[in-house]
């Protein structure tokens, strides 16, 4: 008897090879492709709005649907004139292991449930906390949906080892830079907000030292009890990378907490530049890296590491009756009990295979080259005329804005000016390229980590962002 589910071996393989071949397609073509979409909300509706259907349809028909109005409604994260946001350039490798881990449907949670999965995000972990300087005996870490979940996740650990069961005095501190999902995290973790200190930064966006010492002292002398400094490797706005061997000093003489948000930044370790700026890393407690962001892998795998995996276990740990018979020994470790998720899918796999199959070295040099394509960026921008760097090249993100010499434009006109030169290149559809406010300022952003992005694409997008601003200026005459 065949299960309400199951299609023929003939009909699986042609609908899979199907599949395959739009793949493949896609990746072939991304470059002659438009990377910006853009739809209201009535117009989507008017496509996709109606009620579950009672009977089924031809599935290459609902396939050929989707084809049609579904991904021709999404951006193109991976196009190599993506350049706003955090890109997601991923690889294929990837993207195959995604769809065996998939698939295959395997649970990631508990040893007994899958040895090698287990096994496999053991060592891709350790590899990982080789790459940063962690110890590897006693350190561990988790796989997670991305950044977000590795900061609540480090944040939760934080709090417990740090405060135990009461945190009604603790005071966690982070910079006007650092990652919003740490606010989140911090509010969903019930922190009142006096008990959250966001310190200003300098001139160039990185933690305010003296100010942060300052607020350490005042909050001691108050009674209250300072427990964790967020720092960040790689700020999403422009790169920065804060002054992290002076912050461990700090943690280490106020036995503090110190996590590092390196979702961003962090696998620039790979690069001779990257890891010079990033030095003091490995000092951290935890740190959070994000493979979907610059390890070139398909959404979604973020990361936790910490320097003792038995924190996360103390923190996570839960024995329900139903679970009483998978335990296994320490050494076979379920990853249920490392974090939030009881219910986890198989994202190691994907990490794994790209490492195993491209080596170490593909990597490295491509993070390298993202480094300096942003470098060349700059020195581009810099013999223009009309461009002004903001925020210089940081870890393949640079922050620049129009502001011709001679024209003597207010901050107001420059400000409306860049923020029309972004609207009408988004309204365009050949380039991903928005805004940020740096110094009261709007600036035009590049976040350049996707290796098939050259200078050209560069050059044509700048070329582009003239064309509108000269169109711009001559509007405004009228």
């Amino acid at each position: 008897m065949n299960s309400f589910f199951d299609l023929s071996v003939e009909e699986m393989k042609s609908y899979g090879y199907k599949i395959v071949d739009l793949i493949v397609s896609h990746y072939d073509e991304v470059e002659n492709k438009k990377p910006v979409s853009s739809a209201t909300r009535l117009e989507m509706d008017a496509v996709f709005l109606q009620e579950a259907p009672e009977k089924g349809m031809d599935a290459d028909k609902v396939l050929d649907f989707v084809m049609e109005n579904v991904m021709p409604n999404s951006n193109i994260s991976s196009h190599p004139k993506a350049f706003s946001f955090v890109p997601g350039p991923s690889n294929f490798i990837s993207t195959m292991a995604d769809s065996l881990a998939t698939g295959f449907n395997i649970f990631s949670g508990g040893w007994i449930v899958s040895p090698a999965a287990a096994e496999l995000e053991i060592v891709t972990l350790n590899w990982l906390l080789k790459m940063f300087d962690f110890p590897v005996a006693k350190g561990g870490g988790i796989f997670t949906s991305g950044g977000s979940m590795a900061n609540l996740t480090a944040l939760v650990t934080a709090r417990k080892v740090k405060c135990g069961d009461d945190f009604s005095d603790a005071v966690i501190y982070l910079s006007d830079q650092a990652h919003s999902s740490n606010i989140k995290a911090i509010r969903v973790l019930g922190f009142k907000k006096e008990q959250v200190k966001i310190i200003p930064t300098d001139i160039e966006f990185k933690f305010s030292i003296n100010k942060l010492k300052n607020e350490i002292a005042k909050d001691k002398l108050e009674g209250k009890k300072p427990f964790c400094i967020i720092a960040s490797a790689g700020t999403t706005n422009t790169g920065t990378v804060d002054p992290l061997d002076t912050l461990a000093d700090i943690c280490e003489k106020e036995n503090l907490w110190f996590h590092i948000d390196g979702a961003y930044g962090g696998a620039a370790i790979l690069s001779k530049k990257g890891s010079k700026i990033l030095r003091g890393i490995e000092r951290a407690d935890s740190l959070t890296v994000d493979p979907h962001k610059w390890f070139f892998q398909p959404y979604e795998i973020g990361c936790l590491l910490v320097k003792d995996a038995s924190w996360l276990s103390n923190t996570f740990s839960e024995k329900p009756e139903y679970l009483r018979d998978i335990e296994g020994n320490e050494s076979e470790i379920n990853f249920y009990d490392y974090g939030i998720q009881l219910t986890r899918r198989f994202r190691a796999l994907k990490f794994y295979m790209s490492i195993k199959t491209y080596g170490l070295e593909t990597f490295k040099k491509a993070i390298t080259y993202n480094i300096d394509l942003a470098d060349q960026t700059e020195d581009l921008l810099r013999a223009s005329k009309n461009w002004e760097i903001v925020s210089p090249a940081t870890l393949a993100i640079i922050n620049f804005r129009y502001n011709p010499l001679g024209l003597n434009l207010t901050e107001k006109e420059i400000d409306t000016l860049n923020q029309e030169i972004s609207a009408r290149v988004v309204a365009s559809k050949e380039a991903l390229l928005v805004t940020t406010v740096l110094q009261n300022q709007i600036v035009i952003r590049m976040c350049l980590i996707n290796p098939k992005t050259t200078l050209d694409h560069i050059k044509d997008t700048l070329n582009q962002c003239d064309a509108f601003a000269i169109e711009v200026l001559s509007e405004w005459k009228k």
